[in-house]
């Protein structure tokens, strides 16, 4: 039985409106903290390379192309551990918005179910997924149509578009 490409439309069209909600206030933070850590970060290495050149001359210059390397590379790290945090966040956020979408409208969670059905056939086994959505099984086939995944399918959609949530407004 074939699918139509759209079966999940108005799941999807839910579940982007909820994650556009959630990524509005997600990345204003986001944004807030990556800026005033790299304000941070680039602080830090310009009292490193101010130090390296007090040391003289001669030395001064090696260690101070180390301490640019090294303050550099320290910025990049933390920067990167703040989009990883920041982009947990965002995940979680949105997780609990949509669980809050299933726990207010009814019908999202039976249109997951037929959704299953026609995936599946007749015959599955529809299941109730613990925070909203279902799993559905068949012998040899399983889809998992709950809300952790649905919403973890669409942030992983936005792949490289992710990095726009660092992008200077």
């Amino acid at each position: 039985m074939t699918v139509p490409v759209d079966a999940l439309s108005p799941v999807r069209a839910e579940l982007l409106h909820a994650a556009r909600v959630s990524a509005d206030e997600v990345i204003h933070r986001a944004r807030t903290d990556a800026e005033e850590t790299l304000r941070s970060a680039r602080a830090a290495a310009e009292a490193v390379l101010d130090r390296a050149q007090v040391l003289g001359r001669a030395d001064g210059a090696a260690a101070a192309t180390r301490e640019r390397v090294r303050a550099a590379q320290d910025a990049w790290a933390a920067e990167l551990t703040a989009r990883a945090d920041l982009y947990t966040a965002l995940r979680a956020a949105v997780r609990a918005n949509v669980r809050r979408a299933f726990a207010k409208d009814a019908t999202l969670q039976s249109r997951c179910a037929e959704t299953a059905r026609r995936l599946l056939g007749p015959q599955a086994q529809v299941t109730a997924a613990s925070e909203g959505g279902v799993t559905a099984e068949v012998p040899g086939r399983r889809v998992d149509l709950s809300v952790d995944a649905l919403t973890d399918r669409a942030m992983d959609r936005l792949g490289v578009l992710a990095e726009t949530l660092w992008e200077p407004a």
